[in-house]
């Protein structure tokens, strides 16, 4: 029997979900985070949860032949990426085995297994990064980037990353080094003090537009136009097409604006999905890889037959892309969203995109599936990551669909 803090070392015989390696020491599974399937690990154990026990991983000794290099220098370190020794179509396999062990053990069988649809794009794919101001070592020089991993408050500076294509990473060196000869202070989450906050960069793979984002708190009045007019001359694959200063004193490591200054350009940039063009303003959500969703959008509608004279429901439709989707078959689709903004942003693309057939409701789709009079004939459903309310599946369920 394992005791608190004692270190382990072993091999680790499966992954489950979310990724945590089980490793056996007498009989007794420990679950360490971070570890796959045929790794020599170390780890220490921390606590035990429900009858089992949790190690925090502490150094591989030696990887399965198998495992590859990582493409990534900064993999290992950096908390962005975990997997990056696994082949994509381990990658895949792995998922594809987790899934299917999450709904046998909530003892769901009444499924058809239609495997797992890989991304088109391995690397660069994503649309979309939020970087985070701060050191690598406490009250060292300012970095930007991602947070090292297992750690809250150390940033790494990663330009350099291979989730995005080199735009990314020049606009990056360019604020950071802006930044540090401007000697702007980077915001200390802890004391609540400072000021740079968070670069976000979105950029369309469609068009090739960049939107950027500098967030700050409200603890300086510095002006961010030289930067923006500097930006806009970088030599990029891509256009800058709008750059704004968000501030946001929220004590949440999270962006949350109180006040959006537009320095150039324009608010938003516009992506294309199955021939449909949709407008993204900088707090919209949409899935940030672009080729990716255009597949599993198409797979969707591939499995539904026969829409031309159904009602479709959308619940938790974001921005209303899948709804939009939907919308170019069916006879008339209602899109249901909690967040206000992103219903806007969703009639102005449905209105854009010639779509009248298409309603967008913001509210709970607790309550407002029972203000609609029509009946749907199709559910779609893609809930946030707190899931669906107990009260709200049980409605859905009843409709029959």
């Amino acid at each position: 029997m394992p005791k608190k803090n004692e270190v382990v070392q072993g091999i680790i015989e499966k992954t489950i979900f979310p990724n945590k390696g089980v490793l056996y020491i007498d009989e007794q599974p420990i679950y360490v985070g971070g570890a796959f399937t045929g790794q020599e690990v170390s780890a220490r154990v921390f606590k035990r949860k429900k009858g089992t026990w949790e190690a925090k991983l502490l150094e591989v000794h030696e990887n399965p032949k198998h495992f590859v290099k990582a493409p990534c220098d900064y993999f290992g370190q950096c908390g962005g990426c975990s997997a990056q020794e696994l082949r994509y179509e381990d990658q895949i396999k792995m998922k594809h085995t987790q899934v299917i062990e999450l709904l046998t053990k909530a003892g769901i069988d009444a499924f058809e297994d239609l495997g797992v649809l890989g991304s088109p794009e391995v690397l660069e794919y994503r649309n979309k990064m939020e970087f985070s101001f701060g050191d690598a070592e406490k009250d060292g020089p300012m970095t930007l980037g991602m947070h090292r991993k297992h750690s809250t408050y150390d940033v790494l500076t990663v330009d350099g990353c291979k989730l995005v294509d080199a735009d990314f990473s020049k606009i990056l060196k360019y604020v950071l080094e802006y930044c540090k000869a401007n000697h702007l202070p980077y915001y200390k989450k802890l004391q609540h003090t400072g000021f740079m906050r968070y670069l976000v960069v979105r950029k369309s793979k469609t068009f090739g537009e960049i939107l950027i984002n500098i967030v700050t708190s409200s603890q300086s009045d510095f002006s961010f136009e030289t930067l923006a007019k500097e930006l806009t001359q970088l030599d990029l694959q891509g256009k800058v097409a709008g750059v704004l200063h968000t501030v946001t004193d929220t004590l949440a490591d999270a962006i949350k604006p109180e006040k959006v200054t537009l320095l150039y350009g324009k608010e938003e940039i516009s992506e294309k999905i199955l021939g449909l063009q949709f407008n993204i303003s900088p707090f919209s959500f949409f899935q940030t890889n672009t080729k990716g969703a255009e597949i599993l959008y198409k797979r969707a509608l591939d499995l539904i037959e026969d829409m031309d004279n159904k009602t479709v429901f959308d619940l938790y439709c974001g921005t209303g892309t899948i709804t939009q989707i939907m919308a170019t078959r069916a006879k008339k689709v209602y899109g249901i969203e909690i967040v206000e903004e992103a219903v806007i942003k969703a009639k102005e693309n449905a209105a854009f995109n010639g779509l009248s057939n298409c309603e967008f409701i913001a509210g709970d789709v607790l309550t407002k599936v029972d203000e609609l009079h029509d009946k749907p004939d199709i559910i779609v459903l893609d809930p946030p990551r707190d899931g669906i309310h107990p009260k709200a599946i049980q409605k859905i369920i009843n409709f029959g669909a």
